[in-house]
């Protein structure tokens, strides 16, 4: 597998990559976190544009996607229920999503991801069991509740050099 960064001419496949993620979603007990229009398109034509959308490819194929964000993620600043471990500078992981065709694909990225930035946040629904456990078994520890742009609350991890948050 490798990374790259998405492209423009990638955004329909990535595009039916989100769609799939919100169908494995909802079939899995997390019909609430993505709806219909989200991510959109002109979303992620923007996060492209911007440079913090890629890639994982393999065999030939868009095996997945994510999102990754250097510096402060306004939804952040307020954290509930616990705390960040630290205030080092970091990254966010957002929006990954895999093709469902190839085993290990989010690991794949968040290693990725790891080799970039020496902290990571992301966050996800408390629905969302198949990504608390990616993350979770990623070395990621669940620090407390943030909400997003639309009050929507969210999980909160972090993975940095300390080996446990507050």
């Amino acid at each position: 597998m490798q990374i790259r960064p998405a492209t423009a001419a990638d955004l329909p496949q990535l595009m039916e990559i989100l769609a799939g993620a919100r169908r494995f979603m909802a079939e899995h007990g997390n019909p609430g976190q993505w709806p219909a229009s989200y991510p959109g398109e002109a979303l992620m034509a923007d996060q492209i544009a911007r440079g913090v959308c890629y890639v994982c490819e393999a065999d030939g194929a868009i095996q997945g996607t994510f999102c990754l964000i250097f510096g402060a993620d306004p939804t952040y600043a307020v954290i509930e229920n616990g705390g960040w471990p630290d205030d080092a500078s970091y990254a966010t992981i957002h929006r990954l999503a895999s093709a469902g065709r190839m085993p290990g694909v989010g690991r794949f990225c968040i290693d990725w991801c790891g080799q970039r930035a020496d902290t990571l946040r992301a966050d996800t629904h408390a629905d969302n069991h198949v990504m608390q456990h990616l993350l979770q078994s990623s070395g990621f520890v669940r620090c407390g509740i943030i909400y997003t742009d639309n009050g929507s609350p969210r999980l909160a991890y972090w993975r940095g050099k300390k080996s446990t948050p507050l």
